[in-house]
């Protein structure tokens, strides 16, 4: 096998690869138990207490979001078939999308506030202009 072959070989394999995210834990705040605390949302926060387990790190308390999560510049804000995915209120929204020159690496999200006619029209002009809906 010659050289150029096979550093095309390792780009298509990569491009193949590159859809794929890394996976990480979840991120939450720990809920000490209490009756007199309401149950705290999963969400995260940075913990700022002093003696606080999860900020000193402790591996029993579970993982912090780190750099090291990040994802490859390539895939990053990419949906799961490699395209961008731009959320769309209106039909005017939808116009200004379909003015980018690179409408084939772009979905359409509907918003989920749009009502049925609306959601209609945004639908119908995206598959008459052969944009791809991701919700619709």
């Amino acid at each position: 096998m010659s050289a150029s072959s096979r550093t095309g070989y390792i780009t298509q394999r990569y491009d193949l690869m590159v859809l794929k995210k890394k996976s990480h834990p979840k991120f939450i705040v720990p809920n000490y138990g209490t009756k007199r605390r309401r149950r705290l949302k999963d969400r995260w926060r940075v913990q700022r207490g002093l003696d606080n387990k999860k900020r000193r790190k402790k591996a029993f308390m579970g993982a912090e979001p780190t750099i090291g999560y990040r994802n490859p510049e390539r895939i990053r804000h990419r949906l799961s078939n490699g395209n961008y995915g731009v959320i769309v209120h209106n039909r005017e929204e939808l116009e200004g999308v379909l003015k980018n020159p690179n409408i084939t690496d772009f979905d359409i999200i509907i918003a989920r506030g749009v009502g049925s006619r609306k959601r209609a029209e945004i639908s119908e002009s995206a598959v008459r202009n052969g944009v791809r809906i991701r919700n619709g």
